[in-house]
């Protein structure tokens, strides 16, 4: 089971890496996550700079891809070669997106009749795309899921595992990562925020 996460020259930090701490608590044989970039390395919009451990044609084959987010997603979508190699289908794959990554997601005509989430700067862009954008952290429609501020990529995440390993690991995941003395609470937030949307019932790995 691979997950693959887009993340592009000038990513923000907090979307690709929390989602890639959480997706990491599962330990079941063949579970994979990987960044996944157009080159070798990218740099973050604070400098740092990570290592592709996938390609994007490695991700286009994925069984789950969260389109992470950064300040030069404008440019992405701008750049028809860069997008022509995201093959990205909902019928075989769980995709999500975080904040501006919404865009991406909206440019390939995978939000067509659906709402989405995203953060406050992209929400302009998004509705210009044509898609509704919502004031909420997380909504999914099928195997299509958008998530809107940098922390809600746990929901991303959460909601990712639920699907492909089951409720049970996703409370798990969280549980772990969420902070001393307040874990149940973000335990219930997160489970709240993303069972409405956990249809298709979770498969198993």
């Amino acid at each position: 089971m691979h997950i693959a996460i887009l993340t592009f020259e000038g990513f923000n930090e907090l979307d690709s890496l929390i989602a890639l701490g959480i997706l990491n608590r599962i330990k079941t044989p063949g579970w994979r996550v990987s960044i996944a970039s157009p080159t070798a390395r990218v740099r973050s919009m604070n400098g740092v700079v990570l290592e592709a451990q996938a390609s994007l044609r490695e991700a286009s084959e994925a069984d789950a891809v969260i389109v992470g987010s950064g300040m030069l997603t404008r440019e992405v979508v701008a750049d028809a070669a860069l997008m022509a190699q995201l093959q990205l289908d909902p019928s075989r794959q769980l995709l999500g997106a975080q904040c501006s990554g919404a865009l991406v997601l909206a440019k390939l005509g995978l939000l067509e009749g659906v709402p989405a989430c995203t953060d406050l700067t992209t929400k302009p862009w998004v509705e210009a795309a044509g898609v509704a954008v919502l004031n909420q952290p997380f909504v999914a429609n099928g195997n299509v899921a958008t998530a809107g501020g940098c922390l809600a990529s746990q929901y991303l995440a959460a909601w990712v595992i639920a699907r492909l390993v089951g409720v049970e690991e996703a409370r798990s995941a969280m549980h772990y990562v969420a902070p001393v003395g307040e874990k149940e609470d973000y335990v219930v937030r997160a489970m709240r925020n993303i069972t409405p949307f956990l249809t298709p019932a979770p498969v198993a790995a």
